[in-house]
């Protein structure tokens, strides 16, 4: 029941992404706003989940005041690691949006996915939304997996994932990607930990309070 619960919300979250997408009026998105909400399980600590959300603002308002319209970027932060995804302009206007989001507090490397060029159609971007909610769907199916540790960006067909997980999570998941329809191509973007890191990440169990029977 909670697997299918948590594909009606993911269904939902593309739905209302995709239509927030035909409608918006500025070019630079924040990668976790469409999440903001969703209660899930992640291996992140609160006050990096609070500061990931804190930098992808402070980086949308920078890149729009220094670049303004001229270039159609996707800003997402896991664990004060940030994605640049979309396109650019020019060369420059690339390693420019790099830079300045390079110098927002608290960011720990960036990954600069920009294309250059001109931006991309609303249809493709749509097209992207869709691919990323099939990708999340596939990870909630996934028996083996925890789909709340993953965050799935797709631009331009490209699926990129993040999160902190061990290298057989990280292989399985990319698997799990890679045969999705419409995926041309998976970027593994992981923090891998160990298998001894996991386990004292997991919930431990609520210990039996109950009085011991006694015989008699």
């Amino acid at each position: 029941m909670n697997q299918r619960l948590t594909r009606v919300a993911l269904a939902a979250l593309a739905g209302a992404a995709l239509v927030s997408q035909l409608t918006a009026c500025f070019p630079l998105v924040a990668g976790g706003a469409v999440m903001t909400g969703m209660v899930a399980t992640d291996r992140r600590t609160s006050g990096a989940q609070v500061e990931d959300e804190g930098i992808e603002l402070r980086s949308v308002n920078r890149l729009q005041e220094a670049l303004g319209d001229g270039l159609h970027v996707n800003v997402t932060s896991y664990n004060r690691r940030v994605l640049l995804t979309g396109e650019a302009t020019t060369a420059e206007a690339k390693q420019k949006a790099e830079q300045i989001v390079q110098r927002v507090e608290n960011v720990r490397g960036v990954y600069n996915e920009l294309v250059v060029g001109i931006a991309s159609p609303l249809s493709d971007r749509s097209r992207d939304t869709l691919i990323s909610g099939k990708v999340k769907a596939s990870l909630v199916d996934a028996r083996d997996l925890i789909s709340n540790s993953f965050k799935v960006v797709t631009e331009r067909q490209v699926v990129y994932l993040m999160g902190r997980v061990t290298q057989r999570e990280a292989n399985r998941a990319t698997e799990i990607a890679r045969g999705v329809d419409g995926v041309q191509k998976v970027v593994r973007l992981f923090e891998i930990i160990s298998e001894e890191e996991l386990k004292t990440q997991m919930p431990t169990p609520p210990k039996n309070t109950e009085p011991a029977k006694t015989g008699g």
